[in-house]
């Protein structure tokens, strides 16, 4: 629903240079983040040739960096408010699933004027496991009283893919997703489509 890679670039760039290090670039962090702060951390000192026993103290400065300015530099996907307000429209409860610890969650939602469409909002640190697996999903199922064979999930990578398919959901992925660098075409979805709009959700709400 936003594009936050500004967000997370804005925040590796302050976090590095204040331990003396480059910055990887805006592209291998669109291909890096979807799978939690500590991931992209590791990846990212591995990239510039960091070393690697600077990661606790590169994920807490990345961390302060990044609450300070969520949103700042994130833009909301066209298509996206009309899409909520449609799903809405049509008598859905919904939920937003993120991978994203809730603290930065919840803020970015709130301050892009999404939070509103949402019931319920979960981060990566909600449960147990995140994204791509089942349990984040599952439980975002039981919070919304729905059974997960009736349950649409909307997302832009593999990651959602694969919890929503072993979930046992419907998943649609929207194209403009980062998806690690690699093409959604292999990411098994029920359909890929180019915006989250009102025309192109319809037909699966059917």
């Amino acid at each position: 629903m936003v594009d936050t890679v500004g967000d997370f670039e804005q925040a590796i760039v302050s976090a590095f240079a204040e331990l003396g290090l480059a910055a990887p670039s805006r592209e291998f962090i669109r291909r890096t983040v979807g799978k939690g702060g500590e991931h992209l951390i590791a990846q990212s000192l591995n990239h510039v040739g960091g070393d690697i026993a600077l990661a606790s103290e590169a994920r807490q400065r990345y961390e302060h960096h990044y609450l300070a300015m969520n949103g700042r530099y994130a833009q909301v996907y066209e298509g996206v408010v009309e899409g909520l307000r449609y799903l809405r429209g049509a008598g859905l409860k919904l939920a937003c699933l993120m991978n994203k610890p809730g603290a930065f969650a919840r803020p970015l939602l709130r301050d892009k004027g999404l939070a509103p469409w949402f019931d319920h909002v979960f981060g990566g640190d909600a449960f147990a496991q995140k994204k791509p697996h089942p349990l984040p999903v599952l439980k975002a199922c039981e919070a919304l009283g729905a059974v997960p064979t009736r349950v649409l999930v909307i997302g832009d990578s593999s990651n959602d893919a694969a919890a929503a398919r072993a979930a046992g959901c419907t998943v649609v992925l929207v194209a403009y997703g980062y998806n690690h660098g690699e093409p959604l075409a292999s990411a098994c979805a029920d359909a890929i489509i180019e915006r989250m709009d009102a025309q192109t959700l319809a037909p699966f709400l059917r």
